[in-house]
This record gives structure tokens, C-alpha cells and sequence, in this order.
């Protein structure tokens, strides 16, 4: 179950946490947050198997890696200072941990969303058949980003429609309904939803691509004052992404292994992945992070959050975060930056200098 998609609702959590930036120090012991996703499953199959281990070993660290049940607990831990390092998107990374006064790195951009997310209608034939409609969807999650998007596709906006906020518990429940006719959802979900027969998907996330991106981020000052703490994950990350997939029978275990932890099979996991654009090298994620593309993705990511209030009560645009990316350029407020596109580690990891 795909819990990360519900996590922007927490908004009031995030400004309850904000505290004010540490001072930054040396220090051996880190904890890194993860919860159940198709891109974050690699970590805790690291932890299982020894990889977590041997690179803290060679840093002379020790890094314990938790899996989170609840998406939005696994972020709230890291805003409220208690973890050093957490998966998540970049939506949410900006609107939680950032708009609550945290200093945000990304350490390493892991996929963007290719597919796994949909807006799917049952007697809809386009996005612009979905005016009027009733469109059932987690409020204020990435479901709704992706359907706001649809709807802008279409020369439509959230007026032309009514969204009805709905546990992404109970969506393929109320899909199943004669009064539910639209939802918008991810994978495993979605793919439940449309193998039943009764829709069609009319709007994916493969249409804007890199926008829906699933990061592994720490905090500035922890990896300023502990850069191999960066290296580590890097090295981590890397070594699980060779593994996990290689076309071998200890890749297609390890499959089959992360799989079957996000209570699906190999069959199950490789289908995701196939609607995931995986960066799985350190270049890969180098060339992404350093696309002139990156700004425009974020900039739509950063309108929406501010039209819908995530950016911190009484924001006057959204330029009140500061976003560097990483050639240093800044989206909003210099003053302000709270989160970081820095290609550090990645590039560590390119150059076999971890």
C-alpha cells in the first residue's frame, strides 16, 4: 500500500515540529526513516541483507534504518529532528519538513513517477468529459496534484469540477459503487481498480513526467558537518540498485524479496517498476538533478502548493521557501532557503569516490 500519498494533509503537524536549525556537529550515530513504496523498498532490503552494514562499517558509522507504516509519521519524525534522513516526495518534502523551518537536502533522487499514478473515470471518454464531475481522490496528496495537472491539460481547473476527499483505503471500495465515477490513485490501486473492468485510465503521471519525484533527503547541517554520513547512502543506494536490477537470479530475489515486502510478488513489484523511471545509476540521477527542467518542474510543484495553503499560513506567494537547485540558482527567497537539489553525493558515487 502506497501510505506516502496521503502525507500533504499534514500540514498543521509539519508547523507544530518546526523548530529552529541546529547547530551543526560531528557526530557517528544516524537514523534514516522509510516507508512502503515500489522506489523505497531498496532500503530496507539493504538493511536485511548486509549493504546498510558494510558501508557504515567503512565510514565508521552505524546507520539504523526504520520502516515506517505511516508515511506521514516517517516525515514528522524527521521535521521534529529525531531522524537524520528520510524517504519522500519532493511535494511533500517542500511542504512539510521545508515550510516547517528545516533545512532540506536531497541525497539522492531515486525515480520520478511514470505511470504509477492515475486519474481513472468509468463512463469518461477524455479529461474534458470530467467536467461537472465528482472526482473521489486523496485531498491535498499527490492524487490531487496529478489531477489538478489533468485538468489544466484539458483548459480546465478544480472549478469545473467536485473533489470528494476519500481515504485511499476506500477507494477501490467506492470505485466499485454506482455513485463513485471518477477517482484519482496509484499503483497497486490503481491497477486493482482497472484489472475489475469498469474504467479507464484517461490522465497518467508519465504526462508530466519528473514532477512526482521520490527523494531520500537529510538535513543540511547533519550532512554539512557529517559528509560521510552522504557517502554512506550514496554507497548504500548504488550497490542495491545494481543488485536489484540485474536480469540474475540474485536480482530477480531481490525482486521477488522487495516484492513480496510491499505485499505483492515479483510479478507485482517488476509492474511498478515498469511505471517508475528509475534512476539507477549515480549518473542518472546526476543528469536528472542537473536538468535545466528540474526549475519548471518545481515551480509548478511550488504553485500548487502555495494555491492550496501548504507553503505556511499567512504565505504571501510562493516564493517564501527558498529552493536551490543545483547549479545554486534560487527558486523564491535567498534568504529562505529550505530546500537543497545538491548533485554532491550522486556525483561521489559517478566518480568512484565514495
Amino acid at each position: 500500500m502506497r501510505f506516502r500519498r496521503t502525507a500533504a494533509a499534514a500540514l498543521a503537524l509539519a508547523a507544530a515540529f518546526a523548530v529552529a536549525p541546529a547547530s551543526a556537529q560531528e557526530k557517528t550515530a544516524f537514523k534514516l526513516g522509510w516507508s512502503i513504496y515500489v522506489g523505497w523498498m531498496p532500503w530496507g532490503w539493504a538493511a536485511d541483507n548486509g549493504i546498510v552494514q558494510k558501508w557504515a562499517d567503512k565510514y565508521g558509522i552505524t546507520i539504523e534504518v526504520t520502516q515506517f507504516n505511516d508515511y506521514i509519521e516517517s516525515i514528522n519524525q524527521f521535521t521534529a529532528a529525531d531522524y537524520d534522513a528520510v524517504t519522500v516526495t519532493n511535494m511533500d518534502a517542500l511542504s512539510i519538513p521545508a515550510a516547517g523551518g528545516v533545512d532540506t537536502s536531497v541525497v539522492i533522487v531515486g525515480d520520478y513517477s511514470n505511470g504509477n499514478d492515475m486519474v481513472i473515470a468509468k463512463g469518461a471518454g477524455s479529461v474534458a468529459d470530467l467536467k461537472g464531475e465528482r472526482i473521489n481522490l486523496v485531498e491535498l496528496s499527490v492524487s490531487h496534484y496529478l489531477l489538478a495537472r489533468a485538468l489544466e491539460s484539458a483548459g480546465l481547473s478544480e472549478r469545473d469540477v467536485t473533489v470528494v476527499n476519500t481515504s485511499d483505503a476506500d477507494l477501490v471500495a467506492a470505485f466499485a459503487t454506482a455513485d463513485v465515477t471518477t477517482v484519482v490513485t496509484w499503483n497497486p490501486l490503481a491497477s486493482e481498480i482497472l484489472a475489475g473492468g469498469a474504467g479507464r485510465s484517461l490522465f497518467d503521471s508519465s504526462q508530466i513526467p519528473g514532477e512526482i519525484m521520490d527523494l531520500t533527503v537529510a538535513k543540511t547541517e547533519v550532512l554539512a558537518a557529517n559528509p560521510d554520513f552522504g557517502k554512506a547512502l550514496a554507497g548504500i543506494w548504488y550497490e542495491t540498485m545494481a543488485v536489484m536490477t540485474a536480469e540474475s537470479a540474485e536480482g530477480e530475489a531481490a525482486r521477488e524479496a522487495m516484492g513480496e515486502a510491499s505485499g505483492t510478488d515479483r510479478a507485482g513489484f517488476e509492474a511498478q517498476l515498469a511505471a517508475t523511471k528509475l534512476f539507477a545509476t549515480p549518473e542518472a540521477g546526476v543528469a536528472f538533478i542537473e536538468s535545466p527542467d528540474l526549475s519548471t518542474q518545481m515551480e509548478t510543484v511550488r504553485t500548487f502548493l502555495f494555491d492550496k495553503g501548504l507553503l505556511g499560513q499567512g504565505a504571501p506567494s510562493p516564493d517564501v521557501i527558498g529552493i536551490e537547485l543545483a547549479d545554486g540558482t534560487v527558486l523564491g527567497d535567498g534568504g529562505n532557503v529550505k530546500f537543497r537539489f545538491p548533485a554532491t553525493y550522486m556525483k561521489a558515487a559517478a566518480d568512484g569516490a565514495l
